[in-house]
């Protein structure tokens, strides 16, 4: 393979700013997680159904799809540092708002605080991914937004750490102790008191997110930006036309093939636990391990595929990736008790010791979260190829492509909907048809869509 030819990764003189703006991808990865636990926790604590359980989700993509068209018209007038800024004022708040909803114990308080969330989540990923793709020479822009990206998981990490061990208590009443509940063995005096400790678990760790984001606005306020954050003076400049974007065959592509990644991605995430908890023994501590686990394979494929992307085109990876991750779902698909009991499939019993301890985990939990390192290039890689080369129509591409993460919403509460049917027996593992469906539109894209109509490849 043949070395593509070096530029320079960052704009001279502003590696600063890189380092300042990749903090963001850190911070916003922990709303991202820990709604994968709290998916968990409040379907005990709140004594949710799968189906309600999916409107998690939904809050969390709903704040980016409403907020984005107005996050980025703002940042066309107003500039990066003032978007972000703003972003970070509805990021802390909804940190904070966990503080009355976990005392009212109320389960739209939570999906409020949630959506408030990421509405100012959706101002600093329009920010943030844009200003990165433009702090550097075009043809190097993947590889940048790639590294940048590659901090979003190290806070994933450190999200689902905390969840598992600030979050969990590790107590998993069975319904007959529910029935015959005894104080002596819980430490509290009803079921009802169990309940409103489990929803009290939240606060310490959302507060001091909501402190540390306050700490990052400043920084970010007292920090000088390039001039690339300096609005366009020309009105036809500021505002873009979305007329416009249509004419960019790797600019829609990329949106379709964002909206299915990221149903993909959520949907796998949000349902790890309880597919784990499903198909194994392990408690939801243990399986919280795993998602942290997780979490660190993730961050290791990003940072290998961005080195890689020095040797082979950023869209063909992603393509093949996909086609790895089709076969890895379909794995865990039939690696699963659902498909044991429902079609006497035998790979559930295929168990592999997990290392260094007695834990028997089955293949198909492997194959889910080996999922995980091949899906780490793929949101960076349809946003960079999906804005390159729109000149004044950047930042309301951005947007856009921003809104499609409601494909992460819509496809997950359809797979809670499919685990809650008759046929599947509240068995998650038949709900995982929608990643696979959602690969093979990746491969589309990654084979196909990113190419203009006359087959010039746009990366």
């Amino acid at each position: 393979m043949k070395e593509i030819k070096k530029t320079s990764l960052i704009t001279p003189g502003y590696a600063l700013t890189f380092v300042l703006i990749t903090l963001l991808f850190f911070l916003w990865a922990f709303p991202n997680t820990l709604n994968d636990v709290l998916i968990t926790q409040f379907k005990k604590s709140l004594e949710l159904s799968l189906s309600q359980t999916g409107l998690l989700p939904v809050a969390l993509k709903c704040g980016y799809f409403v907020t984005s068209i107005p996050a980025g018209l703002l940042m066309q007038r107003k500039g990066y540092k003032f978007g972000l800024l703003i972003g970070l004022t509805l990021f802390a708040c909804g940190f904070f708002l966990f503080i009355p909803a976990s005392l009212v114990q109320q389960f739209w308080f939570f999906l409020l605080a949630i959506f408030i969330t990421t509405s100012g989540a959706a101002f600093l990923e329009i920010g943030a991914n844009s200003f990165i793709v433009g702090l550097g020479d075009k043809s190097t822009s993947e590889r940048r937004l790639n590294l940048a990206q590659s901090f979003n998981p190290i806070g994933g990490i450190c999200a689902a750490a905390a969840g598992t061990f600030f979050i969990f208590s590790g107590n998993e009443p069975t319904k007959d102790q529910i029935a015959h509940w005894d104080p002596a063995l819980w430490g509290v005096e009803s079921y009802k008191d169990f309940l409103r400790e489990e929803n009290m678990r939240v606060i310490p760790t959302y507060v001091v997110l909501g402190i540390l984001v306050i700490i990052v606005g400043l920084l970010i306020w007292k920090a000088k930006f390039p001039a690339l954050d300096t609005p366009k003076t020309s009105e036809k400049e500021e505002k873009g036309s979305f007329r416009a974007l249509l004419k960019f065959p790797q600019w829609w592509g990329g949106v379709i093939s964002q909206f299915f990644y990221l149903g993909a991605q959520l949907g796998t995430w949000s349902y790890l636990i309880l597919y784990i908890q499903q198909n194994s023994l392990l408690t939801e501590k243990q399986a919280g391990i795993f998602l942290t686990v997780n979490m660190a394979i993730f961050m290791v494929g990003r940072f290998f595929s961005t080195w890689l992307m020095k040797y082979v085109k950023p869209v063909k990876l992603m393509g093949t990736y996909a086609l790895i991750n089709i076969c890895l779902v379909t794995v865990a698909i039939l690696g699963s008790g659902w498909a044991s009991g429902k079609f006497g499939i035998g790979l559930h019993n295929c168990i592999w010791s997990v290392p260094f301890t007695d834990l028997q985990v089955p293949v198909g939990i492997y194959a889910l979260i080996m999922s995980t390192f091949f899906m780490s290039l793929m949101y960076p890689t349809n946003f960079a190829s999906g804005i390159k080369g729109l000149g004044q129509h950047t930042k309301l591409g951005a947007s856009i492509l921003v809104m499609s993460l409601i494909g992460g919403a819509v496809l997950s509460f359809i797979m809670g909907r499919i685990a809650d049917t008759e046929w599947a027996g509240e068995a998650i593992a038949p709900a995982m048809i929608i990643p696979i469906i959602s690969y093979c539109v990746i491969c589309w894209y990654a084979f196909k869509g990113s190419k203009e109509k006359y087959g010039a490849l746009v990366v």
